[in-house]
């Protein structure tokens, strides 16, 4: 790969990473409260869930499954940023002619 390409992988892979954890954190706040929690503290109704009771656990899969995704695209960021840092140590560098 190319320099180019590695740069393009590692953006897009990062923009991915973005809009994942985002959609995590929505789904996370969507969800029904087990206890109450902080919520509950303040008067707020943390023991209802917006979309009913049977819509509670699909949040928890789907929850769970994005999460996964998200670490698997973590790790594959890694794997390309690492390769990308390893290849930039091995290429050796044009002189500056002034």
């Amino acid at each position: 790969m190319t320099l180019i390409a590695v740069g393009f992988w590692s953006h897009l892979l990062n923009l991915i990473i973005i809009v994942l954890g985002l959609m995590l954190m929505l789904l996370v706040l969507i969800q029904r409260g087990k206890g109450g929690g902080l919520a509950g503290a303040f008067g707020g109704a943390g023991g209802s869930s917006p979309f009913g009771s049977r819509a509670a656990d699909q949040f928890v899969k789907i929850t769970l499954y994005l999460a996964a995704v998200w670490v698997l695209v973590i790790m594959i960021h890694v794997k390309v940023v690492k390769a990308d840092v390893e290849r930039m140590r091995t290429t050796p560098v044009a002189p500056v002619r002034s």
